[in-house]
């Protein structure tokens, strides 16, 4: 770890958690119970469980499409396995359902004994329904019910998803006592040196010695410094960087936020929880690219040097921007970073950012926006997000709302005058500072479940990272190094 992040770390983030979740599939599995997924239109279409668990299920009436779990007793009393109506809707598929199971069923080990399409997104969805982060209870609670890998399942990529998932989750969940910008440089170089990748950490005023102004104008009022994490990993395939918003805790700065809106923004670093969910993602398939993460971590606190509305700050790029606004600071810390990551000429450059509550008014808090000017590359995006439950909905770079970034004093603002569009004038500041790049595709996601859903109790997520991870295992492939 960079001697200058060494004692950032609070709580620890898992890096490993499918560890607790799965069983292999060649392990000594006989006493498992078995799971029944009534994936047809009546109980009696539910394959391969026996006459006294079809005839329990017509006892207690229970519907395919409920979407609830049954514990069918065996001849004894004791437990014979479950069943979960999973018949398929206009809103999930049966896989995905799979994730509902965890919570619901006693502590044991289970298998999967109803065929599935995807043993894959099964398999993922179980361990993303059995996450749950207890490091601030007093009791670690029951144990969570564990999963024999089913068969035909990638062993080696659905680790890597739960584990990176869980990872960014921890991440998310985390209060922000415990978790500063130090503290989320710590962890990502955590993650780096896991994998062996390359990192190095700026941070405080070192940042005006690399230009990157506009991150350290952000962060400068704390007394926890703002550090910008840069770590590489792989040395063939495409060139992919991401480029994660870590805003710690966001207060709005001078433009305050009332208090109501304080409460949650500890999330507001959710942006790089997803990149660096994504990054393990990446370097724990042994995907063959030639990956770059980039993390901007501040506070944007209140205090004497706070930057303020109306000042004027250079960005590496070498545009001055006139500060509309404290509160739309997460655009100016990814802005810098954005340049470091353009500069390369990298194929891909990806953004995840807890951007605007624009998107959430637009699309609401589980389906996330995207920009992308790429057509083919964003359908295929948006079909991926449903085939592995992780949806998103493209909107514009509509350059038609450019002129909503003038300045009278600087050559932009970061702000529109304008109650209109405000994702979408957001996604185009950030599109300023990408010109070199091959492609380019920003994420505005809420980091967020307010409530508990097949995939994942309420609390922290990391959205949008396993729709991208599926794109870039098609393009990439996952070739060992």
């Amino acid at each position: 770890m960079p001697e200058s992040i060494q004692g950032g770390l609070g709580k620890l983030a898992s890096l490993v958690a499918s560890h607790d979740i799965f069983l292999d599939a060649g392990d000594d599995a006989t006493a498992a119970k078995a799971i029944w997924l009534a994936t047809s239109g009546a109980v009696e279409g539910l394959a391969g469980a026996p006459p006294t668990a079809l005839a329990w299920l017509k006892s207690q009436d229970f519907k395919p499409s409920s979407r609830k779990v049954a514990l069918v007793p065996d001849a004894k009393g004791g437990l014979a396995g479950a069943v979960l109506g999973a018949a398929p809707t206009r809103r999930a598929e049966p896989e995905g359902l799979v994730g509902l199971l965890p919570p619901a069923l006693p502590t044991g080990t289970y298998r999967l004994s109803s065929p599935v399409h995807s043993a894959d997104l099964a398999a993922v969805a179980w361990g993303l329904g059995a996450y749950r982060d207890r490091r601030y209870k007093s009791s670690s609670g029951d144990a969570v019910p564990k999963l024999v890998m089913p068969e035909r399942a990638d062993d080696e990529r659905v680790r890597a998803i739960v584990d990176g998932v869980s990872f960014g989750r921890d991440l998310v969940n985390m209060p922000s006592n415990d978790l500063g910008p130090a503290d989320l440089a710590a962890h990502a170089a955590l993650l780096a040196e896991k994998h062996g990748a390359r990192i190095s950490v700026m941070k405080g005023d070192a940042l005006l010695a690399a230009r990157c102004n506009l991150l350290h104008a952000v962060g400068r009022a704390s007394e926890r410094e703002p550090h910008l994490v840069d770590f590489a990993w792989g040395d063939t395939g495409p060139r992919i960087t991401l480029v994660g918003k870590g805003i710690c805790f966001d207060t709005g700065g001078l433009d305050l936020k009332p208090a109501s809106n304080m409460l949650l923004m500890k999330k507001d670093m959710g942006g790089a929880a997803a990149t660096l969910a994504l990054a393990h993602m990446i370097m724990a398939s042994k995907m063959k690219v030639r990956l770059r993460v980039l993390i901007a971590a501040a506070e944007n606190a209140v205090g004497g040097n706070a930057f303020r509305p109306g000042d004027v700050i250079t960005s590496r790029a070498g545009h001055t921007i006139e500060i509309g606004n404290t509160d739309a600071e997460g655009r100016l810390v990814l802005a810098d970073a954005l340049s470091i990551a353009d500069e390369a000429e990298p194929d891909l450059i990806a953004t995840f950012a807890t951007l605007t509550g624009a998107a959430r008014t637009a699309l609401g808090p589980e389906l996330s926006p995207f920009f992308c000017d790429d057509d083919a590359f964003a359908a295929r995006l948006e079909q991926a997000g449903l085939s592995v439950c992780d949806p998103l909905w493209r909107m514009p770079f509509w350059s038609g709302y450019e002129s909503m970034l003038d300045s009278a004093v600087a050559d932009l603002n970061n702000v529109s005058e304008s109650p209109f569009g405000g994702a979408i004038v957001a996604a185009l500041f950030l599109r300023r500072f990408v010109t070199r790049a091959k492609r380019y595709v920003h994420f505005d996601i809420y980091g967020w479940r307010p409530s508990a859903k097949p995939m994942g109790p309420r609390g922290g997520e990391v959205q949008g990272a396993r729709a991208l991870f599926e794109i870039l295992t098609e393009e990439a492939g996952r070739k060992a190094h």
